[in-house]
């Protein structure tokens, strides 16, 4: 029988920072959600949007060209493909992403978080 996804529920699972978990496929895109505390590394994803959606905290993401986008609980942004970006979490954000499976999170491979699907 089919079921809803319980993002609360599945973020309970984990405390890493920075770690994406998988909780659900869409169209060959894994659905995600992650934990941010402090700042991640610049880093770009040449083939790839990145979206960004806030479920609780806030969020902060600098860019490139030096401007910042600010994100609420409720908002999203997405990360145009090549654009340099960092985001920053004062306290603590829970996030949703949504990226083509294989995208490392880190735009990089060799450092990219594993993937791990819960």
């Amino acid at each position: 029988m089919p079921h809803a996804v319980d993002l609360s529920q599945k973020l309970s699972t984990f405390d890493e920072a920075f770690q994406p978990r998988t909780v659900g496929l869409f169209n060959g895109h894994d659905v995600m959600v992650a934990k941010l505390r402090g700042d991640y590394h610049w880093h770009v994803h040449p083939d790839t949007d990145d979206f960004f959606l806030v479920l609780a905290g806030s969020l902060e993401i600098d860019l490139e060209d030096g401007s910042t986008v600010k994100l609420g609980q409720g908002q999203m942004y997405v990360v145009p493909r090549g654009v340099s970006h960092r985001p920053r979490a004062h306290g603590e954000a829970h996030i949703l992403l949504i990226e083509p499976t294989g995208t490392p999170n880190s735009g990089d491979p060799a450092t990219a978080a594993p993937r791990r699907v819960i």
